[in-house]
């Protein structure tokens, strides 16, 4: 019997375990811009880590911020935080040439290899083609790359090097219109919900004076919901700054 003929690419199927250890990188300015540019919205980080985790075992998610003085993210990276998302954060930095670098390539290329011999699965949202021999690399020691982004702002080889690219595009609940009526409506609904998340996770002042923060850059939350907490002075740092 000949082969059939196939009108289009057919794309295979992927099979996802529940036992796969997987990590979430994401790339917070790479998203934020491609949203910003493509659809005037903003990303529901939330919903796009529990995209990525689905039924599956979550190791480690890190979003990757550059702080600038001209965006308003404070809440929803407060969220973030209240979800067991580890933030890492840094300045925007301005050269005297005028040059502006802000970038996280390097900072998510290491995390991701640190990660690997931990992870069965590592989860990249971004869209940059910068990434393309990290994802190489991964795949070389035996780790899966499932990469999660705006189709029409990533890279064509970043797409097809990847094991699976998905279309945060093609599904609504992965961006916050920020237009007006209902659309507005549900953006002022969720930020009601998320300052009430935070008032009520906010220490009292007692607990704020006798509460120890321990830290170790090995931590590695195995649950969905584990919050992190922050020390006095980088809440008032990170409330004093705007977030990119």
């Amino acid at each position: 019997m000949p082969p059939r003929k196939l009108d289009k690419q057919e794309v295979p199927v992927q099979i996802h375990y529940t036992a796969q250890r997987i990590g979430v990188l994401i790339d917070v300015q790479n998203m934020y811009y491609s949203a910003k540019n493509l659809f005037g919205a903003k990303v529901n980080f939330i919903n796009v880590v529990k995209g990525a985790i689905r039924d599956r075992n979550l190791i480690r998610a890190i979003a990757y911020v550059v702080e600038t003085p001209q965006q308003h993210e404070v809440r929803f990276l407060d969220a973030l935080r209240l979800q067991g998302i580890e933030l890492k954060e840094r300045d925007l930095q301005v050269f005297s040439s005028g040059v502006k670098k802000a970038d996280w390539d390097v900072g998510i290329t290491v995390d991701a290899i640190r990660m690997s011999d931990k992870c069965d699965v590592i989860v990249l949202v971004s869209g940059d083609g910068d990434y393309i021999p990290l994802v190489e690399y991964l795949q070389h020691k035996g780790c899966k790359v499932e990469v999660m982004a705006f189709r029409n702002t990533s890279s064509s080889r970043l797409v097809e090097a990847a094991d699976q690219f998905i279309d945060l595009a093609e599904d609504g609940q992965y961006m916050i219109q920020t237009g007006g009526g209902q659309q507005r409506q549900h953006v002022e609904e969720l930020e009601s919900e998320i300052s009430s998340d935070l008032e009520a996770h906010q220490p009292t002042t007692a607990a704020m004076h006798t509460a120890t923060h321990p830290h170790t850059g090995d931590h590695q939350p195995q649950a969905h919901n584990i919050s992190h907490s922050e020390g006095d002075k980088k809440n008032q740092r990170r409330n004093k700054r705007t977030i990119m």
